[in-house]
């Protein structure tokens, strides 16, 4: 928890009043949590919070139901189940709308369950819904050794499309070679001109832009009537785009939010299930997370932080 903004060193390890459930949530004793840059941005002031402090971080994870509300059905105390927003996750004990829970099966891990969702959901609707990608289509994945990136990857190849990668340094690349990506190039280095070369000049299909500093340069490596999918700006704000040069180009420019997409316990658990459904049949793969007690949530957050970290960042209670 925290009570006032700041860096990772705001950040308390204590005791809080365990939450009072309501008649349409259940109480889940955390067995692991995820965490995201949404953490940070947060920790730091940048989202607005609800309510006064203190205020406790996290909105990812999995565990097991240990009450359930009177309006409760279909959910059992020993279930398993997972989510991917729901506030107030770096806990031992978390309320969560029965809305929100995600049955976890067997096969999936708890460690799984918090390390797929909010990566995994997003790479499922950019793929299936911003821009549902077809065999043998070229898709240009930005920050290719991130988590999201990693899915996209696996996504993309899944179909039948090539992959190519941006990373920021060679460990990275590694990464994301090993996620499927046919080709991998650095920030670093020209890799608008290595873009157009691996195509023939002509450009890729799709760019998934999550950068938004990059986004002139993902239009510049998209082929005459492609499709540019913007859905993250974690290298700064992007430039404005003229409507003149989309006409121009035939060219798509088109955005992606998950809480757009994730309107419905129905959406969750569908989406959720083929999710699973690919992990179990070894078709996506999650990365090995680097794992941290609860109690070490201030060293879990300058990893995170310092982007050095590959993969997820888990908390365990």
């Amino acid at each position: 928890m925290f009570k006032a903004f700041g860096g990772p060193e705001v950040l308390e390890f204590g005791d809080v009043e365990e939450p009072v459930i309501g008649p349409d949530e259940i109480l889940v004793s955390m067995k692991a949590i995820g965490l995201n840059f949404a953490d940070i941005y947060r920790r730091k002031g940048n989202y607005h919070l609800a309510g006064d402090p203190p205020y406790i971080l996290g909105y990812e994870g999995a565990g097991i139901v240990q009450e359930t509300g009177a309006n409760v059905h279909g959910i059992s105390v020993g279930d398993r189940i997972a989510f991917a927003d729901v506030p107030y996750a770096n806990a031992e004990l978390v309320a969560v709308p029965v809305e929100k829970a995600i049955p976890l099966p067997d096969t999936i891990s708890f460690e799984q369950g918090a390390s797929v969702l909010l990566q995994g959901l997003t790479a499922h609707y950019l793929t299936k819904d911003s821009y549902p990608v077809k065999k043998n289509e070229i898709v240009l994945v930005h920050a290719a050794a991130g988590g999201v990136g990693q899915l996209l990857i696996q996504m993309v190849k899944l179909v039948g499309g090539t992959a190519i990668g941006l990373t920021s340094s060679i460990e990275k690349e590694a990464a994301a070679v090993e996620a499927g990506a046919d080709k991998v190039f650095l920030y670093k280095d020209d890799w608008k001109r290595q873009v157009l070369e691996a195509t023939n000049g002509k450009g890729v299909d799709v760019v998934y832009e999550s950068v938004g500093s990059t986004l002139q340069d993902s239009f510049h490596v998209t082929r005459i009537g492609g499709t540019v999918v913007f859905y993250g700006m974690a290298g700064g704000d992007p430039a404005l785009v003229d409507p003149r040069m989309l006409m121009d180009t035939s060219k798509t420019l088109t955005g992606g939010d998950l809480w757009n997409v994730l309107t419905s316990r129905k959406e969750r658990v569908v989406r959720s299930n083929e999710l699973f459904q690919w992990m179990e049949e070894g078709k996506v793969k999650v990365s090995e997370p680097t794992v941290f007690a609860l109690r070490d949530g201030q060293v879990a957050h300058r990893l995170l932080e310092s982007r050095k970290s590959m993969g997820k960042i888990l908390l365990i209670p």
